[in-house]
């Protein structure tokens, strides 16, 4: 038996779903559903399902990037989407990440029937190249999210829990990600991003060292003077001079 998880905002809609649904039909089961994002995320984790019929427009959650999760983490999962959301930029993209279906609401059941026998068929004939294509798409997708809230946070005490949490996968997955899309550790990206834009504020002798250490988001000036030297094979001093 195929395991099914249902995820919505709305009660009525997984009820209806659960219940409306022959699943015995199609060599499945529900074993699962969650009434948010967050919550859903969690009994995936738990249940690990072959297939989830989930809203990706509830509150809290930005449904591509928990999209781009679930098919970096559990590649060979079928996702099957339910939302009122008409946008065909954000459905393109969905599909682009390995989404089986996109059902617009309100879906009928022949509809909702559709999507459960045609992913059911797909978990049957399984392509793996097509699997490692979606994955590594998702994981290019993670990728470009974790770097766009590093860039707009790096004047902050940011982590790679934080940013993690932010692109919805765990610490361990997103440094792997990270390892392997960019060649390099999160800190070291972080460090390249900081010392980048300290780079642009050494042009401005109105700046001192400490000051734009400070600005760029390192508590500590000593590790900033080592890290700018580091990636730049120049003090910061130096590099100024070179510049003003």
């Amino acid at each position: 038996m195929h395991k099914v998880v249902i995820i919505d905002d709305e009660p009525i809609i997984v009820e209806g779903i659960s219940k409306l649904v022959p699943w015995e039909k199609y060599h499945c089961a529900v074993a699962g559903t969650a009434g948010n994002g967050r919550e859903g995320l969690e009994v995936i984790r738990k249940i690990r399902p072959d297939m989830i019929f989930s809203d990706i427009a509830m509150p809290g959650l930005d449904g591509l990037k928990m999209i781009a999760a679930l098919k970096t983490e559990f590649p060979n999962m079928k996702i099957s989407i339910l939302t009122g959301y008409r946008n065909f930029d954000y459905c393109q993209e969905a599909i682009r990440l390995g989404v089986s279906r996109f059902l617009l609401k309100p879906s009928n059941m022949d509809e909702i029937e559709e999507a459960v026998e045609a992913m059911a068929e797909g978990i049957s004939r399984e392509n793996s190249k097509e699997m490692l294509e979606e994955e590594k798409l998702a994981g290019s997708f993670i990728v470009k999210n974790a770097l766009q809230y590093m860039e707009e946070h790096y004047q902050e005490k940011i982590t790679l829990g934080l940013v993690a949490e932010k692109t919805y996968v765990s610490q361990w997955h997103l440094s792997k990600l990270l390892n392997r899309h960019q060649e390099k550790s999160f800190s070291e990206l972080l460090n390249q991003i900081r010392i980048s834009h300290a780079k642009e504020l050494l042009k401005n002798p109105c700046y001192r060292i400490a000051d734009i250490s400070e600005m760029v988001g390192f508590t500590d000036v000593a590790h900033f003077s080592r890290v700018f030297k580091k990636l730049e094979g120049i003090s910061a001093n130096e590099f100024r001079n070179t510049r003003i």
